[in-house]
């Protein structure tokens, strides 16, 4: 079921797409059709569905106007990959990078990874996550991806690590951002599957009460 592999875009780049010509503004309109067309497949449907053919019948476009700015739809997932960074990598990003110290960030990232998940979104990732399994370019791509969030995270104990001036990273008493962070990381993306299984776990006390044990941790002498 894989996709024949494809030169594709580099899928850590910006959300500002590059290395392609540029569009009219149609055409622009066309791309964004096919590409909410098949967030729309992706949520809704088994992959079965999800083909080139069905994308452009449901945005109203011709299979050939698809395939001109689409060349399968290994491209197309990987457009979706991209489009969806803006609802749940970037606002993950923005919480960290803010001003404040360690723990007013901490309660940024607490609270907006508190807030449900929407149900496409949710369901996007989970066909993302199939789509990877059959086909190396998304896999590829949805690990950079993932790289990136969890980047966020290794982000915020850094200023854990600045804060306590301790440059001796993992020694004793050190700050080690990029354990800390994965290990947060890691547990956010369980309790995610946990909610997602519909198992009632109230994610923001968990969370909180990790980052702060974490960052008591850490103190010198501890």
């Amino acid at each position: 079921m894989a996709a024949s592999a494809q030169d594709s875009p580099d899928p850590s780049a910006p959300p500002a797409r590059t290395g392609r010509p540029r569009t009219s503004a149609k055409g622009e309109q066309t791309r964004a059709r096919l590409i909410a067309a098949a967030r729309t497949l992706l949520a809704g449907g088994p992959g079965e569905r999800f083909t080139t053919r069905n994308v452009a019948a449901l945005s109203g476009v011709s299979h050939g106007m698809c395939h001109y700015h689409f060349q399968d739809r290994t491209d197309l997932v990987l457009a979706v990959v991209t489009d969806i960074r803006p609802e749940w990598i970037h606002p993950l990003e923005d919480a960290v990078s803010a001003p404040g110290s360690f723990a007013e960030r901490a309660d940024r990232v607490v609270e907006l990874l508190s807030r449900p998940e929407g149900a496409e979104l949710s369901h996007l990732h989970s066909a993302l996550h199939w789509h990877a399994l059959n086909d190396e370019r998304v896999r590829e791509s949805l690990e950079a991806e993932y790289r990136r969030w969890r980047g966020c995270f290794v982000t915020l104990f850094r200023v854990l690590a600045d804060e306590r001036d301790d440059g001796r990273g993992g020694g004793a008493g050190g700050v080690d951002p990029f354990a800390l962070g994965e290990a947060v990381a890691a547990a956010v993306d369980g309790l995610a599957a946990a909610e997602s299984l519909g198992s009632e776990v109230d994610s923001g006390p968990v969370l909180r009460t990790l980052i702060r044990t974490l960052a008591a941790g850490t103190r010198p002498g501890a």
